[in-house]
């Protein structure tokens, strides 16, 4: 299993694509992809990549902009976003910061949902990723 690693840069075009798929795709307008935020920070490059590697599956996307990392997960509600957050908790045997976002339960589109991570991350983690606002 491993995810596949998204440009930074390419961010908010990957989650309107994955988005307008999941829209498309799902009728009953369920929580069909959940959005996950890591903060990194305190573990090391390898570790990270072995994670990866270990704990997502082939349609989950990964961005990652220095230490904070964002996991785009299709058909993949709340609760099984947190049960991929406690892998790579038991993986690197520590906590970390991290948060959750649905859609559309969050936000209806991209500017929606990151505007809620933001706000929610800022509030609940006590972390600023305003450098979401610069990607177009």
């Amino acid at each position: 299993m491993a995810g596949v690693h998204f440009n930074y840069e390419s961010f908010k075009q990957l989650l309107r694509l994955s988005i307008g798929i999941a829209g498309r795709l799902d009728e009953n307008r369920a929580e069909s992809l959940t959005m996950l935020y890591c903060d990194f920070s305190d573990i090391n490059d390898a570790d990270i990549e072995n994670s990866l590697q270990e704990v997502l599956r082939n349609s989950d996307s990964i961005v990652n902009h220095e230490n904070d990392y964002y996991f785009v997960l299709p058909y993949t509600d709340k609760y099984g976003a947190e049960t991929v957050r406690k892998m790579f908790s038991d993986f690197f045997d520590k906590e970390f910061i991290h948060f959750v976002v649905s859609f559309p339960v969050d936000g209806e589109d991209e500017a929606e949902l990151t505007e809620f991570l933001q706000n929610s991350v800022k509030k609940f983690c006590k972390k600023d990723i305003t450098y979401l606002d610069a990607l177009a």
